[in-house]
């Protein structure tokens, strides 16, 4: 098994040196991206105990936020967090803040930094919207009729089935890169191991590992939604992350099914909320 070692991994160089203020801009981002995904692994987790809850998506964190006491100041303080994060991610694309290189790998990776930074970029916008009170609703749903609405959109493009076909098999590797990082554990390259106590190294692994698996099944599905609107030439069969975890309940075993997932996510916004605080970033 690939496996990262402790005693002697060093991260690469990286091209920038960012000011404190910056770094802690970009550390209040993970904070932010964590705190959505316990929330969505939180509500599943309490759907499969019974205790109300609901499958959901990051759309539907941000509904979930905004309908608690002092939901207001929360998604602000969310929406600040989520263009903290879009803001780094783009930069990381762009600037190759993270020292990734110029590789076909290292391009195709930092391509994926700046589709996530658009994504939470939205996702703070949403947050705006919501606060305003023009968003009109829609919380997970809301999430499912984007995914459809953004596909059908590609779709009536030349070539359209095709290019939903591929983004749908750019997911599907996804998820497997995701089962990748799961196995081999090099998440752990990406903090500060040596600031880290032997627990919290134990931990974070753990709940590294597990947040991992549960979003490369996602992805898989997610991929496989998009796949089939390309095959069948209908944008409806795509969907979001509420949509995937609904398809999970549906099958054999369901419950188990749903709430193993569910558990993983909760952990991955555990490990989000670990690189928060340990994550190697260039002034550290």
């Amino acid at each position: 098994m690939a496996t990262v070692n402790l005693s002697t991994y060093t991260p690469n160089p990286a091209p920038y040196s960012l000011s404190g203020g910056v770094i802690r801009f970009a550390r209040f981002g993970y904070a932010a991206k964590a705190v959505v995904y316990l929330i969505i692994g939180w509500l599943a987790l309490e759907l499969v105990m019974g205790s109300g809850g609901q499958t959901t998506g990051k759309r539907g964190a941000l509904y979930e936020i905004a309908s608690q006491t002092h939901g207001q100041l929360l998604l602000g303080l969310m929406a600040f967090g989520l263009f903290c994060y879009a803001l780094w991610r783009l930069g990381s694309g762009f600037f190759d803040l993270e020292a990734d290189g110029d590789s076909t790998k290292a391009l195709f990776k930092r391509a994926g930094y700046v589709v996530s930074g658009i994504a939470y970029g939205s996702l703070g916008v949403l947050a705006v919207s919501i606060i305003a009170g023009t968003s009109g609703g829609g919380g997970g749903g809301g999430e499912g009729s984007s995914a459809q609405g953004w596909t059908a959109q590609l779709m009536a493009q030349p070539y359209g089935r095709w290019l939903v076909g591929i983004v749908g098999a750019v997911g599907i590797v996804v998820g497997l890169v995701q089962f990748y990082r799961a196995y081999s554990r090099n998440f752990m390259r990406n903090l500060q191991v040596h600031e880290m106590s032997e627990t919290e190294r134990t931990w974070s692994r753990r709940v590294g590992r597990l947040g991992h698996a549960a979003r490369g099944v996602v992805y898989l599905i997610l991929g496989g939604f998009l796949i089939q609107a390309a095959w069948q030439a209908d944008a409806s069969e795509a969907g979001g992350l509420s949509k995937a975890l609904n398809t999970l309940a549906q099958q054999p075993y369901g419950p188990w099914l749903l709430g193993i997932v569910a558990l993983g996510l909760f952990c991955y916004g555990i490990y989000s909320m670990v690189e928060a605080w340990y994550r190697y970033l260039p002034s550290d």
